[in-house]
């Protein structure tokens, strides 16, 4: 939410000395939003990110933002592709490269944060991974993948963690890798997703993605008529997301 370490150890602990025995979560998060408003108003347009991430369309919109998040960590993105495998064809949300590994890349959104991305994920991949391997040695497609990754907005269940480590799948979901979860990856490159931006219509959040916005920092620069012509948004309702943006950035830059 764009708290300083010092402003989020400080809010922590008036909220530690607040709580009570079977405290709900939402009634934490309501006073981490009240204690952080004094100190951060632009917070009052922002989404929690793990909510944030939740209410994103899971196509293209999740799958846009997990290329953009994999391309900000370094690797070169292609987007969608159909993969020749020995038994079939089988379409992925990106081939990922870097430091001589080619990845194929699926996107698993989910719309319940709660909801564990489960083993039936993990074992798809690894038998797509093993159908176009054979593929390749087939001469069935002529790109070789070396590995299968997933990303989620979510965490894994034990057993997919456990099946995905064993059979060398690529996780990343929220707090999984530890320290590298996908929040981890949003927050080190002020990646916050448009869907974190309050009162934004949804319609309105389409339109921009239409034309290849995910992030709220993409809209920090952009001039107003503009963006009402390429997506269009009404001049007014433009001029409101790009304030409403501005105080969000402002709110989110403190790495």
């Amino acid at each position: 939410m764009g708290a300083s370490p010092l402003l989020a150890s400080q809010v922590a602990e008036k909220i530690a000395n607040r709580a009570y025995e079977a405290m709900s979560t939402k009634e934490i998060l309501q006073m981490i939003f009240r204690f952080m408003r004094k100190d951060k108003p632009g917070v009052k347009h922002l989404f929690d990110l793990r909510k944030g991430l939740s209410l994103m369309f899971s196509k293209p919109e999740f799958e846009m933002f997990v290329r953009v998040l994999l391309t900000h960590n370094g690797f070169e993105v292609k987007p969608n592709a159909i993969l020749k495998g020995r038994c079939g064809e089988h379409e992925v949300d990106a081939i990922a490269r870097k430091g001589g590994v080619t990845y194929f890349v699926e996107a698993k959104h989910h719309l319940n944060y709660h909801a564990l991305t489960g083993l039936d994920e993990t074992r798809i991949a690894r038998a797509v991974l093993e159908d176009v391997s054979e593929g390749f040695q087939n001469g069935n497609n002529n790109l070789r993948i070396d590995k299968a990754m997933i990303v989620t907005n979510t965490r894994y269940s034990d057993h997919a963690l456990n099946y995905g480590m064993c059979r060398g799948i690529v996780q990343v979901g929220w707090n999984w890798p530890a320290n590298r979860g996908i929040e981890k990856m949003v927050q080190a490159g002020n990646l916050h997703p448009l869907s974190c931006l309050r009162g934004l219509r949804n319609e309105d959040r389409q339109k921009l993605v239409d034309i290849g916005m995910v992030l709220i920092r993409d809209l920090t620069d952009e001039d107003p008529k503009s963006l009402a012509t390429r997506t269009g948004i009404s001049l007014e309702a433009v001029e409101e997301i790009l304030e409403n943006a501005q105080h969000s950035a402002n709110t989110l830059e403190y790495y």
